[in-house]
This record gives structure tokens, C-alpha cells and sequence, in this order.
């Protein structure tokens, strides 16, 4: 017998700069666990900063 279980379908997340709330990130990743912060590119400071998982 096959189990019968739902998947999770990926989820589309973006990640945003915490000094300019700009949206300048996204990635598909599955649901649940923690969310992401994360010090990336930020291309208006022009340097690397923290950025946190946010779904539009």
C-alpha cells in the first residue's frame, strides 16, 4: 500500500533590508522551521546588512 501523506509545496519568501524595507531577495524554500536573517548585498546602502525573511 502507498502511503497517502501531503506534501508541502515550496513557498516563495523574500528577503528584506532592515535599514531601507527594500525587497531585495526571494527564493523558494518549504514551509515551517525558523525564519531567516541573513547579512546580504544591499544594493541602495551599498553594503552588507541584515536582512529577514518576510512573505509578501
Amino acid at each position: 500500500m502507498a502511503k497517502g501523506g501531503k506534501k508541502k509545496k515550496a513557498e516563495i519568501v523574500f528577503l528584506v533590508c532592515e535599514e531601507t524595507n527594500d525587497y531585495n531577495y526571494s527564493f523558494r524554500r518549504k514551509p515551517g522551521g525558523e525564519k531567516l536573517r541573513l547579512k546580504k548585498f544591499c544594493p541602495r546602502c551599498r553594503r552588507h546588512t541584515w536582512h529577514v525573511e518576510k512573505k509578501k
